[in-house]
């Protein structure tokens, strides 16, 4: 059984919306504006890179992310391993043909079927929707999350406001950096 991993850049209030500078949020690049940068907080994002075996994001990440990655250098395993998009609209002639093997997934069935083959780890990024229907329907194993001293008030958040049974989480790893982000790694217990 292959494991899910979210990992998001996440305020204290709980967005994960805009992190990178993506237009429509007001406080759009909310992850390096004002917080000063450390090098250090940065590096759980290489190891995730080193032991992902496979990519995964909702249709509008895979939208944004398509046209930019394949031409970053500093994502060369990402680039060059396999890539689920899960979408029920996006079609197969809108995928691009430079960002190597990608799949897409209609639903969280799917996606359920695809943690049940073998392989490694599956990193999720983007994707605060997919994110969250993955988290209600109990299909992510661990979060790797960057929660950054901000508030932000207002955008799309980590988790959704389901009415759900209680979801314990295991710390595996935590630490503090000196502009104030916190690295938290959470198993969740079955």
């Amino acid at each position: 059984m292959r494991t899910l991993i979210a990992t998001a850049f996440v305020s204290l209030d709980g967005v994960v919306e805009a992190p990178g500078g993506e237009p429509g949020h007001r406080s759009a690049g909310w992850t390096f504006q004002d917080i000063e940068f450390d090098e250090a907080a940065y590096e759980i994002k290489g190891r995730e890179q080193d032991e992902a075996a496979a990519m995964m994001m909702g249709r509008v990440s895979y939208e944004a992310f398509a046209p930019v990655w394949p031409t970053l250098d500093y994502f060369p395993k990402y680039n060059a391993m396999p890539k689920y998009v899960v979408s029920s609209t996006l079609k197969d002639d809108q995928l691009v043909d430079n960002w190597g093997d990608i799949t897409i997934l209609r639903s969280l069935d799917d996606v359920a079927a695809l943690k049940e083959t073998e392989g490694g780890p599956i990193s999720l990024h983007g994707s605060a929707t997919l994110n969250r229907n993955l988290s209600d329907a109990g299909l992510i194993d661990r979060y790797h999350l960057l929660v950054f001293p901000v508030l932000l008030g207002a955008g799309k958040r980590l988790f959704s406001e389901t009415d759900k049974a209680k979801q314990v989480l295991k710390v595996v790893e935590s630490e503090s950096y000196s502009n104030g982000i916190q690295k938290l790694v959470y198993d969740v217990v079955r």
